[in-house]
């Protein structure tokens, strides 16, 4: 048994308030149109007006909607070198490790994961001398940093998002 709790309100085993389907329909629209006007919102999920400013003031307020903002090209916004860094800690070291990498410029993404490494960060620089200058210079410089191993990538697709509805 887990010695655990859940957060205040939820069963155990949950980690999120439930979503019900017009909860989930929003979250759809919002991730393919976060500039939305709520009544076309409204309109979208066939919900009044209150109803959807309700719901939306309820997911910013829980934390399910962390924030809204532009997708960007990386590669048109001068970013053309893009790698994933698999990172080997000293284990003892793993959660001072998470401010030092994610003050490093060019580091977009830090995943602490399990398996052979320990962490996987997304690094997108203008080109492969920065690459070399981050992973080189920055992130083996990180203490408690004692390997990583570097991912060109050549491409990137998108992806069929999470089915939220």
């Amino acid at each position: 048994m887990s010695n655990t709790s859940a957060p205040e309100g939820l069963p155990a085993g949950r980690t999120a308030a439930a979503l019900d389907a017009v909860d989930r329909a929003m979250l759809d629209v919002l991730a393919d149109d976060a500039r939305i006007s709520v009544r076309s919102l409204a309109e979208r999920l066939a919900i009044s007006r209150a109803n959807a400013y309700s719901r939306l003031d309820r997911l910013l307020r829980d934390g399910v909607i962390t924030g809204f903002g532009a997708r960007i090209d990386p590669q048109l916004a001068g970013l053309g070198t893009s790698a994933y860094v698999l990172v080997t800690v000293e284990q003892t070291a793993w959660r001072a490790l998470k401010d030092a990498l994610g003050a490093i410029p060019y580091v977009e993404h830090i995943a602490l994961v399990g398996g052979d490494v320990d962490v996987l960060l997304l690094v997108r620089t203008p080109d492969n001398a920065t690459l070399r200058d981050v992973v080189l210079g920055r992130i083996q410089a990180v203490d408690g940093v004692r390997a990583t191993r570097t991912w060109l990538v050549f491409d990137e697709f998108p992806g069929a998002g999470s089915p939220l509805s």
